[in-house]
Order: structure tokens, then sequence, then C-alpha cells
């Protein structure tokens, strides 16, 4: 366990909160939570542990759309929200994977069952069920004793 981390004051959390959010509209710079962790030495998970509420502003105001139509956007803010849309997009595909295989596996299982059940009551058995391996030919019952 690590020891115990000083926090900051919320004031003083507030404060360095609307200097970063004065110096990101100046810039092509994102706000962000981690970048407001690390101004108090403050892991993300840590900062958002002890200041929930000034982590969801930052997200709030994140999400509340893309810049106004004056403010210049750079390629490399393009290329970040790009990024992001791809991760997301690529995390919903992999639970569809996920899924499908899931699904796949059931009905195999759905499917052998049947099969099984199919043989049962037919009284068919399938061809090649049983095979002698070491020779690869059917298997011949021995004469009763």
């Amino acid at each position: 366990m690590t020891g115990r981390v000083d926090l900051p004051s919320e004031p003083r959390v507030r404060a360095v909160l609307a200097r970063l959010r004065q110096r990101a509209t100046g810039s092509a710079e994102r706000l962000t939570v981690l970048a407001l962790a690390r101004e108090f030495g403050l892991s993300n998970s840590t900062f958002r542990r002890h200041f929930l509420d000034v982590a969801q502003d930052i997200a709030e105001a994140s999400r509340s759309g893309p810049p106004a139509a004056g403010t210049p956007t750079s390629r490399y803010g393009l290329l970040l929200a790009r990024n992001a849309k791809f991760k997301r997009r690529n995390r919903e595909l992999a639970a569809q994977l996920t899924l499908a295989a899931a699904r796949i596996q059931q009905i195999t299982l759905d499917n052998h069952g049947l099969r099984q059940q199919l043989e049962a009551v037919s009284g068919v058995p399938r061809i090649g069920a049983q095979t002698n391996r070491t020779r690869g030919r059917p298997s011949v019952p021995s004469p009763p004793p």
C-alpha cells in the first residue's frame, strides 16, 4: 500500500483549473484531467477519486462539441479526435466479436446434442463413428466366448 498523499484544497484546484482553461483556449492544447492532476503531482485515478466533480466538469467541457467557427482546429487535434473515434469503434467491434464467438460455441453445442438425440431415436449411427484408430478400419466385435 502506498503512503498518504497530500491533497490540494478545492479552491486551489479550481484556481489551477481556471489557469489551464485560459491557456487551453489560447492554443490548440486540450484541457484534460490528467494535465490538471499532474499539476499537483497526483495520478489520474487519485485525482478523479478525490475531485470527481472537477473531473466531470472537464469531461462535460470536452464533450460540449466542436470548437467555435473562429477557433482554429489543429491537425493534431483532428488526429486525436479521429483516433479516439477509431478506438471506440474497435472496442465495439471487439465486444461484438466476443458475443459472436460465444454464440457460435452455443450453436455448436446445441448441434452436437441434437445429432446425438437424432442418432438415439433413429438407431442409425453415423458412418465412421466407431473406427479402429490404429488401423483406420471399422472395429469388429470380438466373438462371444
